[in-house]
Order: C-alpha cells, then structure tokens, then sequence
C-alpha cells in the first residue's frame, strides 16, 4: 500500500513538473501576445540597472508587501515633516515597484514642495535644485518607464505650471530665471537669423538630423568637428560633443582659446549654420524631452495671435514655465484620448484646467523681461584688465501678454463643450472662464485698447444674460470693477493693475491726450499708495518701487503690438523733444541690452 502511494504521489509530482516546465516555456509567447493585444500597461522592462533587475525578481512575490509597508512608513514621515527621510523611502518604492506611478507623484511632489520650502528663501539655488530635481525625477526618469500614465504627465505640467509659473513661492522670480536662462539658447540660432518669435525657427528645428551619426557622417560638416576637436580635446568625446559646443557658445573662456576662432572660421557658413541647429534640437530632445514637432504644433493651436490677423499665431515664449505647463498636460490630453471607450475622469479634468490656468498666467505675466545690471561697487580688480570686475544682479519682470487672449477663449471654450455632460464640472470650469473674461475687460479697458474690451463684455453680456454685473455701459462696469478690485486687492492683482494703468497713460501722451494720461497716472499712484498702506513693510517686499514700475509699464507699452507702431513712435518723439534727458537714458539701456544679448550669444 505504501509502495503505491509513493508511486501515485511520484507521479503527480512528475506530471507536475513536467507542466510548469511547459507553462515556463510558454510564458515568453504569452507575454509577447499580450503585448501585441495590449494587454499590458507598459511594456517590459529593457535595458534596467542591475539595482532595479534584482529587486524585481529577488523578492518575488513578497514585493508588493514590503512596498506597502515602505508606502505606508514614507506618508507617516511625511505628515511628520521628516520629509529626506521620505524622499529616502520613495526611491526604494520606484526601484521595487518602478510602474506604480503614485510613487513617482509623491516622490517629485516632496522635492518640489516639501523639501523646498524647508530651504530659507535667502538661498534660491538650493531651492531651485530641488525643485528641478522634482520635474526631472518625472521627466526623466518616471514617464519613460510609466510611457501610458497621464497621471505623471499631468503632474509635470503643474509643478511647471503651479510651482514655477505661479506666484505662491517666494522664490518664484528665481525660477522663472534659471528657467528662462537654461533655455534661451536654445530658442534663437544666431548663425541662421532665426529666433524663437518666428515659426521657421521651428520648422528648421523639426528638419534637423535626430543623430549625430548623421551630422558625423556629412562630409559639408565633418571639417567643422575636427577644427574643434583639433582645437581643445574636451571635444574628442563624441557623446558630450553637442553639450561642449553649446557650452562654448555661451561661455567661450571655458575652452582653449582656439576653439572660438574656429567658430569665427566658420562663420555664416552651411556647416556652422547646420550644425548649430542640429545642436539646439538633439538638446531639447535629449535634455528637456521637448519634441519640436509638437512644440511647433502647440505654437499654433495655444500660441500668441497676431491682434491685427486672428489667424496667425506667433510661437510660445518657451522660456517661461507655462508653456511647458502647456506642453506636458497636451502630451497627457492626447493620451488619454488614445483610450477606447474612455470616461472623463477627474485626473483629465485637472489636466483640462492646467492648460487653461497656463493660458491666463501666460495672459497676466506672459511678457518677460531680463535687465541686467552691477550689483553693489566694483569686487575686485582685474589685474590683466584696465576694468574692475563687478558682481552681476539679473532680474526679471514680468506683464500682461495681450496676445495670449484670443488663444485662452479658444482653448477654454472647447474644454467647456468637452465637459458640458458633467454639470458639477462644468459649472466649476464656467464659473472660473467667467471671472477670467471680467478680468480681462478691466484690463483690456485700463490699457487703452477699448475695441477688446468691449468685445469682450458684450461675450459676457450674451454668455451670462442674468447678471445684473453686465447690464450696465462699458464705461459704468470698468469703474464698478475697479472699486471692487481695490477692497480685494492682494501684490500680483496690484503690480497688474498699476502695470496696465501705466500703460493706459502712456497710451494716452503718445496721442496728445495729457489730460486722461495723467489721470491714469494718478489711478497708477493711488492702487500703489493703498497697497502700501494697506500692508505690512514684510509683505510689500515682491512690490517694485514706483520707478521701476514706470519704466517696465514703458517698456512693455513700446514693445506691445496691441498698438499701431506710429502711436508707438509718436510716444518716443515726444520723448525725444520734450523730455531729451529720458531719451538718452533709454537709448543707453538700449545699448545696454544690445550689449548683454551680444554676451549671451557669444559673441567676442
């Protein structure tokens, strides 16, 4: 009786073994197939570190335990505050379990917010680096093993849009800057005459090479890239060959004093020309993930207008947070729409607002301006120089881009209609187009270009009949809104509202009406005498003083296509004739700023 059990027992095991041997060499069909049915999330893991190899196979099936238990410890330490020791534990969760894409939103949600603000504003490098840390831990390391998730997507576009486009943090201007300075060069080909305000810009970055086995490889450009690894052998290092060159673009004393005259060799030739584009697009490929392609079709879609041709839209100013913001949440947008059968969930709604709050940032304080300037009395001297070498302080301002509008009603009606089978979110998303189109009139209204802004309110008349707010003229309404606005009044409502009112004013002296410009200028002086009077010393300190208001109001009033250029040119001549000492300080920061973009193109 023993022997035949022992036999039966022999040959189930047997009879075990030999199935699982079979289902083992099955399993590498049955997952190709279901790849191919896409039937799984993502595809399989290639090319993984050994770190990320091991531990999805070594702990088997017990690794989705271990993960909750490392899950639930890192939000204890969050809700502690014990936010490195958090960070900690979310690099363990994104190695065990890399496609659980809640890890990877937390993980670059603390860094970019917790771990930042831990750090004194008195030091925004080190802030910024952890905030860059926050959307290149998605960006670069997140997305590419979770390619199907629109949540991490989404989450991109809000640390761009929220964290650095927005205003909460006080560190906002910096990184605006460091944004805006990291991708500046890329966005302008001085070789080819091409900068980030033309469409063939991107056009050419989009018929670039991708490879540089292919600008290698072009007999018109290889002698360019021998000169310069001829020149300073840093460059004999193809893979770190495109970072070295646009590095010696920018910052020419880095490298041997040879390799910049072979820029100047070159000069205005095919091979400089091509290369020098091939370079700006293998980096916002490799680097920033942005695909010209797409940058060139949101140029279209979400871009600036030209206000004398609707139709014709101008390029994003890719420097400033919001277009990425812009650029991630479509990426995710056009995702989700890829699904089948799909519902619209609230994460897609979010992403929906993304881009709707990016086109209103873009809208209020889309125009940037960077002044550059000697902070304090000269350091040291410069003994191989005459010149004393000084500390340089850059600063950015930010105001209204009037050409963003006409884009945000586009973009925001469509989302409306998207939504318009949910009443929850739709009511939520109209209320919030509703506010925004007020807002708009005011400052259309204030800035002197009355044809939109009426337009505008005669939009809200028809959209919003049952408001007695809308029954009144044009001219009633402005006034009631800016009471209304005084009482409520907080630092970004502030600057905007004594920017546009400065530019009213100046609106106004170009053509000869002194009377009105120099009401505007007294609206101007008392928004900015109630501010500081309403507020504290400690939370005045984002307020410009009111000089530099003037001039950033000038600034923007001459450089805004909203208005004819020969109203622009009659402000100047006035200037010129009746205030000739402001005219010479404008044509030398004129040339103080033709001189700084000179520097930062590299040019000797």
């Amino acid at each position: 009786m023993r022997r035949r059990d022992s036999i039966i027992l022999f040959g189930c095991l047997l009879i075990a073994a030999v199935l699982l041997v079979g289902a083992g060499m099955q399993l590498d069909y049955v997952n190709a197939q279901r790849e191919e049915m896409d039937l799984t999330i993502n595809p399989a893991l290639e090319n993984a570190p050994p770190s990320l190899a091991f531990a999805t196979v070594a702990m088997g099936a017990f690794r989705g335990l271990v993960v909750d238990i490392l899950w639930m410890r890192a939000d204890k330490l969050k809700e502690e505050g014990q936010f490195f020791d958090a960070r900690q534990l979310a690099e363990w969760i994104t190695t065990l379990q890399p496609r659980f894409g809640a890890v990877w939103e937390f993980h670059a949600w603390n860094m970019a917010y917790n771990i930042s603000v831990a750090i004194p504003a008195s030091q925004p490098e080190e802030r910024f680096r952890w905030v860059r840390n926050g959307y290149e831990l998605l960006r670069d390391k997140g997305i590419p093993l979770n390619p199907k998730s629109t949540q991490l997507y989404r989450e991109l576009g809000r640390i761009f849009q929220h964290k650095m486009g927005g205003v909460s943090d006080d560190c906002h201007k910096y990184y605006k800057l460091r944004l805006a300075e990291m991708l500046g060069p890329l966005l302008r080909s001085e070789d080819n005459g091409l900068q980030r305000e033309d469409n063939a810009y991107f056009e050419a970055l989009i018929a670039a090479p991708r490879l540089w086995a292919q600008v290698a490889s072009d007999p018109n450009i290889q002698p360019f890239i021998a000169a310069l690894q001829a020149a300073d052998e840093t460059f004999r290092d193809d893979q770190q060959f495109v970072v070295n060159y646009l590095s010696l673009r920018q910052n020419p004393p880095r490298f041997a004093p040879a390799t910049f005259a072979v820029i100047d060799e070159f000069r205005g030739t095919n091979a400089l020309k091509k290369f020098d584009l091939f370079a700006k697009a293998y980096q916002l490929r490799s680097e920033w993930k942005l695909e010209p392609a797409l940058m060139h079709e949101i140029n279209q879609t979400h871009g600036p207008i030209d206000l004398s041709d609707p139709n014709v839209h101008y390029p994003m100013d890719w420097r400033h947070p919001d277009s990425h913001a812009i650029y991630w949440a479509v990426k995710a947008l056009k995702l989700a729409a890829e699904q089948e059968d799909r519902e619209i969930t609230t994460y897609e709604t979010n992403t929906d607002r993304i881009v709707a709050h990016s086109h209103q940032n873009l809208f209020r304080y889309g125009k940037m301006m960077i002044l550059e300037g000697p902070l304090g009395p000269p350091a040291q001297e410069d003994p191989n120089t005459t010149t004393q070498s000084r500390l340089v302080r850059k600063d950015i301002f930010l105001g209204p881009d009037y050409r963003m509008f006409d884009s945000y009603n586009k973009v925001t009606l469509a989302i409306l209609e998207k939504h318009k089978e949910d009443k929850g979110r739709y009511v939520s998303l109209r209320n919030g187009y509703r506010n925004m189109l007020k807002n708009a009139v005011l400052t259309f209204y204030q800035s002197g270009i009355r044809g939109y802004a009426l337009r505008i309110y005669n939009q809200l008349r028809e959209l919003f009949p049952d408001i007695n707010d809308f029954k009144v003229s044009l001219d009633q309404y402005a006034k009631n809104r800016l009471a209304e606005e005084l009482e409520s009044i907080d630092i970004l409502n502030a600057r905007e509202l004594m920017v546009a009112t400065l530019t009213e004013a100046y609106y106004h002296y170009a053509l000869r009406n002194d009377d009105l410009a120099a009401a505007r200028e007294q609206i101007a002086q008392k928004i900015y005498d109630y501010y500081m009077a309403k507020f504290q010393p400690e939370n005045r300190i984002d307020l410009p003083a009111m000089p530099e208001l003037r001039y950033f109001a000038l600034g923007l009033f001459l450089n805004n296509e909203a208005y004819p250029p020969y109203v622009r040119q009659g402000l100047l001549a006035r200037i010129r004739v009746e205030r000739p000492e402001l005219y010479k300080q404008l044509e030398q920061t004129a040339e103080k700023l033709r001189r700084q973009m000179e520097k930062s193109q590299g040019t000797p």
